[in-house]
């Protein structure tokens, strides 16, 4: 049983004045819901027999994940030359795929570190698909740099292992750092998903009436009984952790923006990259997180935890990370300008006129006219169109790290070499296929893991709340 929050006695005479911090505790968990119905709404999923929409959608997932294997193997018994890979353009769909990836694992550990410690009690509905979320998208993200170095079977002399050769990274390089910032990012982002599933685990063995099921989670729930020393550590291991991940939400994307902005390429080497490329990657991860969960909230009926507060903040936070990202874009052109480089003038000016000008007015249309639409709170309740709006948002994104990337290299300082790049069948396939990856691992998670957690939606149910009645 989850603990109650704990209420400050330092000061008596504010219980009897609203406290600003209780007030959302009404709109979390709708209709007096209690700690019974959370345990079996969410412990349901897990046990009821599998839904034929999930058989259907597993292994339309599992085929378009063999898109990417099917890719991958052929990048490899042939060479990077099957990518559409070429001078000037030495970066194309892989380094943008990494980039979007790990974007959209952003607002996973967004959701549950900083506003965890912000006590922001109305992410506790959504952070555990959020953090799978975040876990999933990371290995998605990772297939492509691995790949990209074209001979996968050295990609081990990244890290900083002793050999006989003598031969070490560059330390000096962002690339290098990515390795670390990422591989860490995801090491500490899988600790704090699985741990904070703990105690919903140890519920779900208590539940299970088959044996198998019963060891299995008898396994992952680490011998959980829920006792008070047991919730004492549990409570600063999660505390810690949050503590841990939240420079990694700052860190990660700071370091994947300084691919660009150290180089000396126009349009890269820019010092607004860092915060940039941080607001946008909430911006695409809230979007993620949106997308995910409206149709698993209509399709397991979790209206009453997951309600209109929960969807009219993460609207108002794309709303302002959307308004954040196209001010970079005012910013890059302005400072473009400023600068009187006559090459970074020349750079942002064919981004948004020059042959891959649609791409940028895609851009900026999914990435800052769209999401100016949540202003107005009948959109914001309209599920259907907020759900279309953020696919628009990812579809963005994914557009801003296309135009980023290429249109840089396609025209660089020597008109005689300039190109134009395009990915081939292959650089197709292997990206759409991640989504299919995606999709298994997410679908495999909602089958067989809680998908809320549990312990901490009892935290903001009305029955934990000694003063509401």
């Amino acid at each position: 049983m989850a603990h109650a929050p704990e209420h400050s006695t330092d000061r008596p005479e504010i219980l009897d004045r609203v406290n600003p911090a209780e007030l959302p505790r009404s709109k979390l968990i709708l209709n007096d819901r209690g700690f019974h119905w959370i345990t079996d709404k969410v412990c349901g999923i897990v046990e009821e027999p599998t839904p034929l929409w999930w058989k259907v959608t597993f292994v339309a997932a599992l085929f378009i994940a063999s898109f990417t294997g099917a890719g991958l193997l052929y990048l490899v018994s042939t060479g990077t030359g099957t990518w559409g890979l070429r001078s000037p353009v030495g970066w194309g769909w892989a380094i943008v795929n990494f980039v979007f990836w790990v974007g959209i694992g952003h607002a996973g550990t967004l959701i549950s570190a900083i506003l965890c410690l912000l006590r922001q009690k109305w992410r506790t509905s959504i952070n555990r698909a959020a953090e799978a979320m975040t876990i999933f998208a990371v290995m998605c993200a990772g297939i492509f740099p691995l790949f990209h170095v074209g001979r996968v079977w050295f990609a081990w002399w990244l890290f900083p292992l002793p050999n006989q050769n003598g031969i070490w990274p560059q330390f000096r390089s962002p690339l290098e750092w990515d390795v670390f910032a990422v591989s860490t990012y995801f090491t500490v982002s899988t600790l704090f998903w699985y741990m904070g599933m703990v105690p919903d685990l140890g519920a779900i063995r208590d539940r299970a009436k088959t044996w198998w099921r019963k060891a299995f989670y008898s396994v992952l729930a680490l011998g959980w009984r829920g006792g008070n020393r047991q919730w004492s550590n549990f409570e600063m291991a999660y505390l810690l952790l949050a503590g841990l991940s939240t420079p990694l939400v700052l860190s990660v994307h700071t370091i994947v923006s300084f691919d660009f902005a150290v180089s000396n390429v126009p349009g890269w080497h820019t010092t607004i990259f860092p915060p940039y490329f941080v607001a946008g990657a909430i911006f695409s991860g809230f979007a993620m997180v949106l997308t995910l969960m409206l149709p698993l909230r209509a399709i397991y009926r979790l209206h009453d935890v997951i309600n209109q507060y929960h969807i009219d903040n993460m609207c108002k936070i794309i709303l302002a990370t959307g308004t954040m990202v196209g001010y970079a874009y005012a910013t890059e052109f302005f400072i473009a300008a400023y600068s009187g480089n006559a090459y970074e003038k020349f750079a942002f000016v064919n981004r948004a006129f020059g042959q891959y000008a649609w791409a940028y007015w895609i851009m900026v249309s999914c990435n800052v006219i769209t999401p100016q639409l949540f202003w107005f709170k009948k959109i914001r309740e309209n599920h259907a169109l907020v759900w279309i709006i953020c696919l628009f948002v990812n579809v963005g994104m994914w557009f801003e790290r296309f135009v980023i990337t290429v249109t840089s290299l396609a025209n660089d300082y020597l008109p005689s070499s300039w190109g134009y790049y395009s990915p081939t069948i292959v650089d197709i396939f292997t990206f759409f296929g991640t989504f299919g990856f995606f999709s298994v691992l997410f679908l495999l998670f909602v089958r067989f893991l809680p998908l809320l957690p549990m312990a901490e939606v009892k935290m903001v149910a009305p029955q934990a709340d000694p003063h509401a009645h």
